[in-house]
């Protein structure tokens, strides 16, 4: 699927893209019942963009009835396994064949240079939707070990209605997240997107349904968190809540759901990721694997490597590696560019919390080492360039809260135990890293940390079959892998005695 195209194709391209922004509940596209709108300011020039509805509780309420009614008629987890595989194996391909316009809704949504949605979020998008179609046939039931009288039937069976909330870094790859295995196992769903990053939720919606996929199993309703979100994390006939965002709002919905039906919940929230490079480590590999871990997708990434922890005698020598990667192989332009590998960010309102916490920093005695500061304002768009401070100490709020932004925070320690203090010291527990050429050390290292991925040597590198999710404030339960099927079911029994 890679491809290049210029500046002038994708700007050309334009005038013929349509910009649906209203619901889509049970197979069809809605206005919101209030009749409200509310409009999409485009990161990479600040101007408008889509007019999207204005969800309440109401277009919440009509999408779980939707999702419910379709449930309970088994219009989609009754029919053959095979039927279900071949439909949402179509769902993919339809994905991979409208890829040119969904690159083009999700950045015009989010800011990210266009061929990174084309040739990644498009693809692992479409990638996850056909991994989970795949699964539908290998799933089984158990028989239990039981006495000559009796027969034990152990099934795993949907929950339900599945209500998925979902952010607006990576809008099309977590979208799939849930959606393959919640809808593979045979669960309708309501998914609510970022308010943000609407577009391309719609448009899946509607494909599924071209695919196949019966009316009322994938419903979308847009809309503000409060708004919309909060309706469908307290709704009482909502089964599931899973959601990707901030741990700030991920406590609130566990107490939606604590304050309505004791619902499921699955999290995957934020992040403060620590990459570790001891003196030993091969430090090109190291500097690419900082920069990239960090400062890809403008940082906008939960699991992003912002908080670099590097052994004292090799820091200097590191961080100019890290400038030289930085500008010479992550170009920060307009996401038409062709050559551009990193965008806008997602609002202004954003940019502005970010260089906020860049001044903060500053006032905290944190060394600015070069860039995070804000560029190409010309263009009316909301780009900071990647940036590095150093001389940081952990307990500084640029080096424990998430930043979501190209910003890099470098920590020196001396010893062993001081590194694995430092990287476990944080309320996150999403990923980490460590580079040494000491492999006892590395597995050892590997082990203490308190993450729920950890790379030896890399950075973000995964497929499908591996679970993704965190330790501690970083939320529970896990996405990808034949694991996340498992979060969408419940094991009932049941029992058949003789004689």
């Amino acid at each position: 699927m890679t491809k290049t195209y210029s500046r002038d194709y994708w700007e050309n391209a334009l005038s013929d893209l349509k910009l649906e922004g209203r619901h889509f509940i049970d197979g069809e596209y809605r206005d919101a019942l209030s009749g409200e709108t509310f409009i999409r300011w485009q990161p990479m020039d600040g101007k408008p963009g889509a007019v999207l509805a204005r969800g309440g509780v109401g277009d919440i309420d009509l999408a779980v009835a939707s999702a419910r009614a379709a449930f309970e008629s088994g219009v989609w987890r009754r029919q053959e396994p095979l039927e279900k595989k071949r439909i949402m194996l179509k769902w993919a391909e339809l994905i991979r064949a409208d890829a040119q316009e969904l690159a083009m809704l999700e950045t015009l949504d989010v800011g990210k240079p266009v061929l990174a949605s084309l040739n990644v979020d498009v693809r692992l998008c479409a990638d996850g939707i056909q991994f989970y179609a795949e699964m539908i046939d290998k799933l089984y039931d158990e028989i239990a070990p039981t006495g000559p009288n009796a027969r034990a039937l152990v099934r795993k069976v949907p929950l339900g209605v599945i209500g998925a909330i979902t952010p607006w870094n990576y809008p099309m790859i977590i979208d799939a997240w849930k959606l393959g295995p919640a809808i593979a196992a045979g669960n309708s769903v309501v998914l609510k997107p970022a308010e943000q990053s609407s577009l391309t939720a719609i448009r899946l919606a509607a494909l599924a349904l071209e695919a196949g996929l019966p009316a009322g199993v994938f419903n979308v309703v847009t809309g503000y968190g409060e708004e919309a979100g909060k309706p469908l994390a307290l709704h009482m006939d909502v089964d599931m809540i899973a959601f990707t965002g901030s741990t700030e709002v991920g406590k609130l919905i566990m107490g939606y759901a604590a304050q309505s039906n004791v619902k499921r919940v699955a999290l995957e929230l934020g992040g403060k990721s620590p990459l570790v490079v001891f003196e030993d480590a091969d430090l090109d590999a190291a500097a690419s694997a900082v920069a990239w871990g960090c400062f890809y997708n403008s940082g906008e990434t939960c699991h992003a490597s912002t908080r670099l922890l590097v052994q004292r005698s090799v820091q200097e020598r590191l961080i100019d590696k890290i400038e030289v990667v930085t500008k010479s192989d992550i170009t920060l332009a307009h996401p038409f560019e062709p050559l551009a590998q990193i965008g806008a960010l997602i609002e202004e309102a954003h940019m502005r919390k970010v260089l906020g916490m860049i001044a903060d920093g500053e006032k905290g005695g944190a060394r600015r080492a070069f860039g995070a500061e804000q560029v190409m304002s010309e263009t009316g768009g909301y780009y900071i360039s990647p940036g590095v401070f150093v001389d940081m100490t952990n307990d500084m709020r640029l080096a424990r809260q998430e930043i979501f932004g190209p910003v890099l925070a470098a920590i020196p320690f001396d010893t062993e135990e001081e590194a694995l203090l430092l990287a476990n010291d944080t309320i996150y527990g999403l990923a980490g890293a460590v580079f040494t050429k000491d492999m006892d050390r590395a597995h050892r290292f590997s082990e203490a940390l308190h993450a729920g991925t950890v790379w030896i040597n890399t950075y973000d590198m995964s497929n499908f079959s591996t679970p993704f999710g965190g330790f501690k404030q970083s939320g529970f339960g896990r996405d990808r892998s034949v694991h996340a099927i498992d979060k969408y079911c419940d094991y009932k029994t049941i029992w058949q005695q003789f004689g």
